[in-house]
């Protein structure tokens, strides 16, 4: 849970992660502040969605109102870990907080990312159609799934076997 201070007030954000897989589709769905506490949720709902086997994984980052450095290395990791056990990874609802993190460290098409059409709640994230796999709006990309050229993509793959959740700073290498 973060805390901001406002003056002489401080204020309590909670953060919940909420994962679910059915039909073979992985959701984790965040809502709060991602900082250095709350990271470690992240990992583990990630590595226990992936151990599943999906098809695919969505992070869903639609109410993510916070998100630090510590907060940026997990969701990498998490594309790591996806890249490695050969999961494709959406992300949903990438807001301009954590948008202007990646793109200051020269990441911002790290992600493959769709804008959700509709509110995501741990209720309906299982009504019929979400499982499906069906895009709703997906940006245009201008190159492979992940944004990324072959060789970008090779270099990654062999860091993703190399270990499950690297040292962050040999994710953009």
């Amino acid at each position: 849970m973060g805390a901001r201070k406002v003056g002489d007030v401080v204020a309590v954000c909670p953060f919940t992660s909420h994962a679910v897989v059915h039909a073979g589709v992985a959701r984790v769905t965040l809502a709060g502040e991602l900082d250095l506490d709350t990271a470690p949720l992240v990992r583990d709902a990630v590595v226990a969605c992936l151990a599943e086997q999906p098809a695919s994984l969505c992070l869903d980052l639609t109410d993510l109102s916070f998100c630090d450095c510590a907060g940026l290395g997990v969701l990498l990791r998490a594309r790591m870990s996806a890249l490695q056990a050969g999961v494709p990874l959406v992300v949903e609802g990438m807001g301009t907080q954590p948008a202007r993190l990646l793109a200051l460290i020269g990441g911002e098409d790290i992600f493959t990312q769709r804008t959700p059409e509709r509110e995501s709640t741990p209720e309906t994230d299982m009504e019929p159609g979400w499982e499906t796999g069906a895009e709703p709006h997906k940006e245009p990309d201008p190159g492979p799934a992940d944004g990324l050229s072959t060789t970008d993509s090779e270099h990654l793959d062999a860091e993703a076997e190399a270990t499950l959740w690297p040292p962050v700073r040999d994710l953009l290498a």
